[in-house]
């Protein structure tokens, strides 16, 4: 199993962005956000001015130092200059409730967090309470006013363009990433300088082939893992360039970047192809500067596949990856897509499909998803039972289940879970949501387990369906017991204006299965 080959001592700071400068690409675009363009150069030294910054502030290596940013540059150069402190990111999403801020603030320890002015409230109520917060830096407007807060603007305009980069070790805590659960408070994994390192040079840059010429456009948000790999470390390592847009996203707001801007790859999700595909619009929209799309953080249905590449015209490759993992691990590529799977491992890391005892199973039946390779995090942050159930020697054993076929292709089965065992047998809910999906009526769907007055598991289904017409809950239950085994059609439908999602956009189905 061939890994990446990196030096001992590695701090990722440098090695996608002060290496950029070293080749002479200092002038080059790495940020664009809005009419503004920022070069690596810029880059580099606000990234300084901020590690001074947090110098001063007396923060330490190791210690933490969360971001509750929009997509906007100082993101950038706030993540940045934390790792050359040697200190470690922590990144949240900036709309999230006070109750939750404080949440975070008391579980990562941190001394400071750079956070925007509009949602300056909510975080200074949350510091009120906070233990270990030292100080707020506050982006944008007048900037900071209240007690423990520093003008972002301010400080670095007084702190010094130049600063000498933090020694770390390829094995130090770089980022802290909070895994998809749908239970619970978000736990933290620890991620390496290593895994970021590893997984650019395996993923991005080896099976997607991220060139100096590319620009990138991502759904979601830089705070999520998917979009700190594909739109930040992946063209940042070769001297690409990213597009920042602090908006929600929304299919009309991608498609005036991609007009605008003209990016060659777009990081996308299932939730927000299916917004594309349904805009009215859709099919005045062009395209054609897209070398290829991507997809992660749920599975891609068959019918959103072909649906957006006789829409578009533009390769989408599906893949799987975890905060455990850092970023994608098993993924179809250019030339080689299986619609329906997650195609094949990257080279680099080993994917074993295995029974409740480790057992290795073979070729055509659904087992429990381990894999292994120098991506791996080092622990869950306060969570030792987790964490020894999660990480045995190099493996992650995942949560989830797949089937690997006789060609190496990875079908995605669901998360151990959302598996339901109907009439004692296995049934996949991505199976029965692709069949619902290929009604006209359903926009969105949504396949839980639900334990009836018997105490016997019995799958129902949620739907999202502009449209409705008398009955249609009946046809769906049909439609799945004609073109799949009939155990598998839905008890019930039930039709809802939108889907429940947890902190990282994907299908609450916890709170589906409780409502």
């Amino acid at each position: 199993m061939t890994q990446a080959e990196l030096p001992e001592q590695l701090n990722i700071a440098d090695r996608f962005l002060e290496a950029r400068l070293r080749e002479g690409l200092g002038e080059k675009t790495a940020l664009i956000a809005g009419d503004l363009q920022v070069t690596y150069r810029q880059v580099s030294e606000a990234s300084n001015r901020f590690a001074n910054v947090l110098k001063k502030l007396g923060v330490d290596a190791e210690q933490r130092v969360l971001i509750g940013l929009p997509d906007v540059p100082e993101f950038v150069h706030a993540l940045f200059g934390t790792l050359k402190n040697g200190s470690v990111v922590v990144m949240v999403n900036s709309h999230i409730k006070a109750e939750e801020i404080s949440y975070f603030f008391e579980y990562t320890r941190a001394k400071v967090a750079v956070v925007h002015v509009d949602q300056l409230p909510l975080f200074a109520e949350a510091a009120q309470t906070a233990t270990d917060l030292k100080h707020l830096v506050v982006v944008g407007g007048a900037g900071a006013s209240g007690d423990r807060q520093l003008s972002w603007s301010t400080e670095l305009a007084e702190a010094a363009p130049s600063f000498e980069m933090r020694k770390t070790h390829r094995d130090d805590a770089a980022l802290w990433l909070f895994s998809g659960g749908t239970t619970g408070r978000p736990k933290a994994v620890i991620q390496t300088h290593r895994s970021f390192a590893n997984t650019t040079d395996l993923y991005g840059k080896n099976v997607l082939g991220y060139r100096q010429s590319d620009v990138t456009l991502s759904v979601p948000k830089l705070y999520f893992g998917y979009a700190t790999g594909s739109n930040l470390f992946f063209p940042f390592s070769v001297g690409a360039t990213s597009i920042l847009f602090p908006e929600r996203c929304t299919a009309d707001a991608l498609f005036e970047q991609i007009r605008k801007h003209r990016p060659t790859v777009l990081i996308n999700v299932p939730t927000m192809i299916n917004h594309m595909l349904s805009h009215p619009d859709a099919g005045a929209q062009d395209l054609s500067s897209l070398r290829f799309a991507t997809s992660a953080g749920e599975a891609l249905p068959v019918e959103l596949y072909e649906r957006w590449k006789a829409a578009f015209g533009v390769e989408l490759l599906d893949g799987l990856g975890t905060a455990e993992m850092w970023h994608v691990f098993v993924t179809n590529r250019l030339g080689d897509v299986v619609p329906g799977t997650l195609g094949k491992v990257v080279p680099g890391f080993e994917l074993r499909v295995c029974d409740d005892d480790g057992k290795e199973l073979p070729d055509g039946e659904v087992g429990w998803l381990w894999v292994r390779g120098d991506s791996r995090a080092i622990a869950y942050v306060q969570n030792m039972e987790k964490t020894a159930a999660a990480f045995r020697g190099e493996w992650y054993v995942s949560g989830d289940m797949i089937c690997r076929e006789a060609s190496g292709a990875i079908r995605y089965c669901g998360r151990g879970d959302d598996m339901l065992k109907v009439g004692g047998k296995w049934l996949a809910p991505s199976e029965v949501e692709n069949c619902l999906l290929s009604h006209a009526a359903v926009a969105e769907c949504a396949v839980v387990g639900v334990v009836d007055e018997s105490g016997l598991t019995k799958p129902h289904a949620f739907v999202v369906a502009p449209v409705r017409t008398d009955g249609l809950d009946q046809e769906l239950m049909d439609l799945v017991r004609t073109q799949l085994e009939p155990y598998k059609a839905p008890r019930a439908v039930f039709f809802l204006e939108t889907l429940p999602r947890t902190h990282l956009g994907k299908v609450d189905r916890g709170a589906l299965r409780r409502s």
